[in-house]
């Protein structure tokens, strides 16, 4: 047996109804993947269409929000059917917003996450950091036991400097407070790699820019959408390549990718 090519691609679509009608199935084709991942769906499970559910020759995968209609949810799209799904960690309080798909392969797992956002009150940003503690104690508890995980999605959170445009200007705002910059430093010192940031030190590339003042035709953005995987896929020689693809359009943020050949 040879070793096995396969694309992850994660994209915050902010609402699949609205992207799908931009060109979405074509954005899709092109993009190549094994397994696409889309965060902030804002469906409910009767909004879903058949086009949604059977893209050629793909298998589709969805968590909903059960506390709020259009809002939050995750999905993915899969060529090779996983072992198993599961629709959260566990604990109801993080579970029910739809936020957690996680997909279980012969020799790694993956989680599709849609991080929440701190940037609404001080409730939503205490919600967020113990959204982190919950998700990484279960995503650790696998990985400490020698399996490994990656983990993608929108984290809603830029690390460091490099990682937004303006990052003066934004450091009392939630998405790069010193806490939530703090809990990126500690997922690293857990044993998982920032895939685009390992490979690329120095590259200045966003993934998310806000709908007012141009900010994308500026390129006045963030990169708060990530592929953690943990050290022994770096280790093993997994990785084949990192992306962030700036020339696909049709939500406020773009696609990433992860390219893996698995031995």
């Amino acid at each position: 047996m040879g070793a096995e090519e396969v694309r992850l691609v994660s994209w915050n679509v902010n609402g699949l109804r609205a992207v799908w009608k931009k060109d979405f199935l074509e954005s899709m084709e092109r993009l190549g993947a094994d397994v696409l991942m889309v965060q902030e769906t804002k469906l409910q499970e009767p909004q879903l269409t058949p086009e949604m559910t059977a893209v050629n020759d793909s298998k589709a995968h969805w968590s909903f929000s059960t506390v709020k209609k259009g809002y939050s949810g995750v999905g993915a799209w899969t060529k090779t059917d996983p072992a198993a799904v599961r629709h959260g960690i566990g604990m109801p309080e993080f579970d029910d917003e739809g936020r957690i798909l996680e997909l279980e392969y012969d020799k790694f797992t993956l989680f599709n996450v849609y991080f929440p956002n701190g940037q609404q009150s001080d409730e939503r940003l205490d919600y967020k950091l113990r959204f982190y503690d919950a998700f990484f104690a279960y995503a650790n508890a696998l990985k400490d036991k020698g399996r490994p995980v990656v983990i993608c999605g929108d984290v809603n959170t830029a690390h460091n400097e490099i990682d937004l445009r303006h990052p003066k200007a934004n450091a009392k705002r939630s998405g790069f407070l010193p806490v939530e910059r703090e809990w990126l430093d500690r997922i690293l010192s857990m044993g998982y790699v920032d895939t685009f940031r390992h490979l690329y030190p120095e590259e200045e590339k966003y993934s998310w820019w806000s709908y007012r003042f141009n900010a994308r035709k500026s390129n006045a953005g963030w990169r708060i959408d990530y592929f953690y995987v943990s050290r022994d896929i770096l280790d093993n020689g997994w990785i084949k390549g990192a992306w962030i693809d700036n020339d696909t359009f049709g939500s406020d943020h773009c696609p990433i990718g992860l390219d893996l050949v698995i031995p």
